[in-house]
């Protein structure tokens, strides 16, 4: 196959993947039997995540790391929260999932046990400026690679590091 004929395969299914994303195939996509083609599955009523949660062991480090990050940071007497565009990440203060009562929790869920991924929406100077000035250590990165976008397809750069509990925390930025 010629180099032109494989980018207008991709770009084919890249369309094919949008479209299906989009509900104008009336379906969405998961990979069927192992293969790494995309299979039509019917559309059910779950659209989006509401939010996700974690515990958290340092709370005098991880709110302050997540507000320089330019997270907005609510406070509660038993979770904080992390919000960002419509989304929101619940961390549970450490006396409370370690009280031994709470149990709307993984139990085997201890810090650190999230893996994030962030789409940055910025230049990377700009993430590596907010990243320093947040104190967070860049441990893999600049990475080109395939995030979540566009039904898989769309590339990206990612710089990974840890928030103050261990958690893995990804910053994708898309061209």
């Amino acid at each position: 196959m010629t180099r032109n004929e494989t980018a207008t395969r991709q770009e084919s299914r890249r369309q094919f993947v949008r479209r299906a994303l989009s509900g104008g195939m009336g379906a969405t996509l998961a990979v069927a039997g192992g293969s790494s083609e995309p299979a039509a599955q019917q559309v059910g009523p779950i659209r989006a995540f509401d939010h996700v949660a974690i515990p958290m062991r340092d709370t005098e480090a991880m709110l302050p790391f997540y507000r320089a990050l330019g997270f907005i940071v609510m406070e509660g007497a038993t979770t904080c929260s992390v919000h960002f565009g419509d989304n929101k990440i619940n961390l549970h203060r450490p006396e409370h999932w370690q009280s031994g009562t709470f149990t709307l929790r993984a139990s085997a869920a201890e810090p650190p046990c999230g893996d994030f991924c962030f789409v940055w929406d910025d230049t990377l100077a700009a993430l590596r400026t907010t990243l320093d000035g947040a104190g967070a250590t860049v441990i893999i990165g600049p990475v080109e690679r395939t995030g979540g976008r566009d039904g898989g397809a769309a590339n990206g750069t990612s710089h990974y590091t840890r928030d103050p509990d261990g958690n893995l925390l990804e910053f994708i930025v898309y061209p």
